[in-house]
């Protein structure tokens, strides 16, 4: 479409990935001659990416991420600078366009392109100019490389079962992503709607790490292999939550497997309450105060008292479903307000059960006297 709504090439319903990607091919494809006449320089490349008035701030960063993505993996472009926000509109156009500028060396003497572009500008239709230093400032903390590919942990020597841990983990992150569309329509009613995503995401996203490395049977070996899984692919408070209780999991194994070798219910049981106890220290939330927390605690407290997989689980239901009716005191149910706490259960406790739930549902777990070592 042109700025003012001019008809364009066509029209099309797509995904944002699908669009993206046909707008660069019309600008980028050397291939098609009525267009691909640039030979664009990847390191000589100012994106610019314009709102044409109606585009949410949260929707234009998720535009941006995408065709800095694609221009990186597709056509091995990485700008030098990258531009973005409401520059020209087409009033309140729900649209954005995108374009690349090849900064070259004019040989004229004076300020180059990308010099003249950084340089301060009051203009209002183009904001918040930022220094030619910041953007070349490199910042040594940000990390780009895969999340399963960090540091190696050394052998703890506490052991399970790897092939029956990796079914029965399998099981219980299933369970999760089944689980996501109730979370997300009791987040829906009591929060923001982001839990049921949230916690399906992180599922997956270890999925697929365990289909590529499965255990080892090593449980801190494995467990510390992902938690950085969890840190790059949960978001939201759960998300922080769950790397740290899981963190503090791992110490406590670790400290364990100096005197035990076999991961029983009763070492499990000993290692989950530490990290409980860890994670007190980060949250204020307690059983009663409708989080994640009333299915956790049932959870370890059974298993500390019976040893019995399947009873801890089927507390942390009971925990969960308690939830329900519960008046929250922490998250964002509390300044929500209405009765919806009354109707649905914390989503953070139910999805959390529902991994509980997801473990004992093999049969071979539920029979053997001492499931638990098979996680």
């Amino acid at each position: 479409m042109g700025i003012h709504n001019e008809a364009g090439a066509g029209r099309e319903k797509m995904e944002l990935k699908q669009l993206v990607g046909k707008m660069l091919r019309m600008m980028l494809d050397r291939n098609d001659k009525e267009r691909g006449f640039v030979n664009v320089n990847s390191n000589e490349v100012v994106l610019l990416v314009n709102n044409l008035g109606g585009v949410s701030v949260l929707e234009l960063g998720g535009i941006v991420a995408e065709v800095v993505k694609q221009l990186g993996e597709d056509w091995n472009i990485k700008p030098v600078r990258v531009l973005s926000g409401t520059y020209m509109t087409s009033l309140n156009g729900l649209g954005f366009s995108v374009s690349l500028l090849n900064v070259v060396n004019t040989d004229i003497g004076g300020p180059g392109m990308i010099e003249l572009l950084d340089d301060e500008c009051e203009a209002t239709g183009w904001p918040a100019q930022i220094s030619k230093l910041t953007w070349e400032e490199r910042n040594q903390a940000t990390r780009e490389e895969d999340a399963s590919n960090g540091e190696e942990v050394g052998e703890s020597g506490l052991r399970v079962d790897a092939k029956a841990a990796q079914e029965v983990f399998t099981r219980g992150l299933e369970a999760v992503v089944a689980a996501e569309p109730d979370v997300t329509r009791y987040d829906t009613i009591v929060g923001d709607g982001d839990c049921g995503i949230g916690l399906k995401r992180g599922a997956e996203a270890i999925l697929r790490h365990l289909s590529s490395k499965p255990l080892t049977g090593d449980v801190v070996i494995d467990l510390a292999n992902i938690i950085p899984v969890v840190e790059m692919e949960m978001d939201g408070t759960s998300g922080a939550l769950y790397a740290i209780f899981l963190n503090a999991l791992v110490a406590a194994l670790r400290t364990t497997s100096q005197s035990e070798k076999e991961a029983s219910a009763k070492v499990w049981a000993a290692a989950l309450r530490q990290s409980c106890e860890a994670l007190s220290k980060y949250t204020p939330a307690r059983p009663g105060d409708r989080t994640l927390v009333d299915a956790l605690y049932p959870f370890v407290n059974t298993l500390e008292e019976t040893g019995d997989v399947k009873k801890a689980a089927e507390a942390a239901v009971a925990g969960a479903e308690g939830t329900k009716g519960m008046k929250a005191s922490l998250g964002r149910t509390v300044y929500i307000g209405g009765s919806g706490f009354e109707e649905v259960p914390d989503p953070g406790a139910w999805g959390l059960a529902s991994f509980f739930q997801g473990l004992t549902g093999i049969k071979k777990l539920e029979e053997d006297s001492n499931g638990w070592e098979k996680l």
